[in-house]
């Protein structure tokens, strides 16, 4: 079994609390053994966080390929950095979460996600993709697992069951696929490739704004409130800026407003979460700015040129997975310092109690605040 211990999460954040594994991952691996080697070329995994999952179900279906999905962008680097640290022969097709992913699987080991929706939109398509006798296994944190992920299950296989908890790790086991539960989903549906009804995305509309989202998409087809207090800032005082960067988009609607009120305006909607980047293609389209409006997965805008935008919009995120943690803020004010030409504007929102203000003033320049609530402050830093 490959070394946990020398896994990293690099090029994500790290530090002393964050790991790059846990006990869900052995948990997952020693239950689903006897399966990957019963059925070693018809292996999905999905949720894979730094490599632990795909590297160690490697060493158990020999020369076969995995199929693999990670959400974060940062995952997929990761993976291919442990495999090359361990000296892994693991051979993997990193694939969207789409019928390619599971078409035929027989085992399906999935890292439970955070949100109920997201694990609808992937039960959904196991159920209706995979083998008729696929085995979903799915594994998380005792503390992060509700009841309530059960019923998502049991809306689209006949069997689930509960595992006994290890080291605080528990497991989930579906079976029996039902036919029958796109049909009864209440969304409205959508038609996959494979002609099979999907209930994935969804959307809403709010006013001119039509916000459709992927299931693991921050706030869904809603607006957030910290999303709403930026909106309300920019509307009343906003700069003139042609060539806008929204990072971390989730789904776009910081980015597909700013095109919709600026219509000579180009905006970048980046985010490493692929969820995030289909949700922010998908809402500019539905709003009627998809020509003006380039949709982009990308680990806190590397690919951009340094000093291309007059302007950035940011909703930081104040965790890392489920962890609270300032990390990935801090990374992603470096990388709109990087992205602002001299003189542009960085206009961000966050929680009013985690007092950002004196890092934005080190890491990007001068910062003044624009509005400030119990929850939610706006601030404006401008490029040095």
């Amino acid at each position: 079994m490959i070394d946990f211990e020398q896994l990293r999460r690099w090029p994500d954040v790290e530090a002393p609390e964050l790991v790059a594994h846990d006990a869900t991952d052995r948990l997952l691996l020693d239950t689903a053994r006897e399966a990957l080697v019963a059925h070693p070329e018809r292996v999905t995994i999905i949720g894979d966080r730094y490599g632990a999952l795909t590297l160690g179900a490697a060493e158990l279906v020999g020369p076969h390929e995995l199929r693999v999905h990670q959400d974060a962008l940062s995952g997929e680097l990761a993976l291919a950095a442990n495999a090359e640290r361990l000296g892994s022969s693991a051979s993997w097709r990193s694939l969207p979460l789409d019928p390619s992913l599971v078409e035929g699987a027989r085992v399906v080991l999935l890292q439970l996600p955070r949100g109920l929706d997201a694990l609808d939109e992937i039960a959904e398509l196991v159920a209706a993709q995979a083998h008729p006798e696929v085995q979903l296994v799915a594994g998380g944190r005792v503390k992060h697992m509700t009841p309530a992920m059960n019923d998502v299950l049991r809306r689209h296989f006949g069997t689930v069951s509960a595992g006994l908890a290890r080291q605080k790790s528990r497991l989930l086991t579906a079976s029996g696929p039902r036919s029958d539960a796109g049909a009864t989903a209440s969304s409205a549906a959508s038609a996959s490739s494979a002609g099979t009804t999907s209930t994935w995305p969804r959307s809403e509309r709010h006013g001119d704004l039509v916000v459709v989202a992927h299931g693991a998409a921050f706030a869904g087809s809603s607006i957030d409130v910290g999303t709403r207090a930026l909106l309300e800032a920019l509307a009343v005082g906003a700069p003139e800026a042609s060539r806008v960067v929204d990072l971390g988009c989730g789904t776009g609607v910081l980015a597909a407003s700013w095109a919709l009120a600026h219509p000579e305006a180009h905006v970048v909607a980046t985010d490493q979460s692929a969820a995030a980047v289909a949700s922010a293609r998908a809402t500019a389209d539905a709003t009627g700015v998809g020509d003006r409006v380039e949709s982009r997965r990308d680990d806190a805008g590397a690919s951009l040129p340094a000093g291309s935008a007059g302007l950035v919009l940011l909703n930081p995120p104040f965790h890392v997975g489920a962890t609270v943690h300032a990390g990935l803020a801090h990374k992603l004010f470096a990388a709109a310092a990087r992205l602002l030409e001299p003189g542009g504007e960085l206009w961000c929102v966050w929680n009013s109690h985690l007092g950002y203000r004196s890092a934005l003033e080190r890491t990007v320049g001068p910062t003044r605040q624009v509005s400030r609530g119990p929850k939610f402050t706006v601030t404006v830093s401008t490029r040095r």
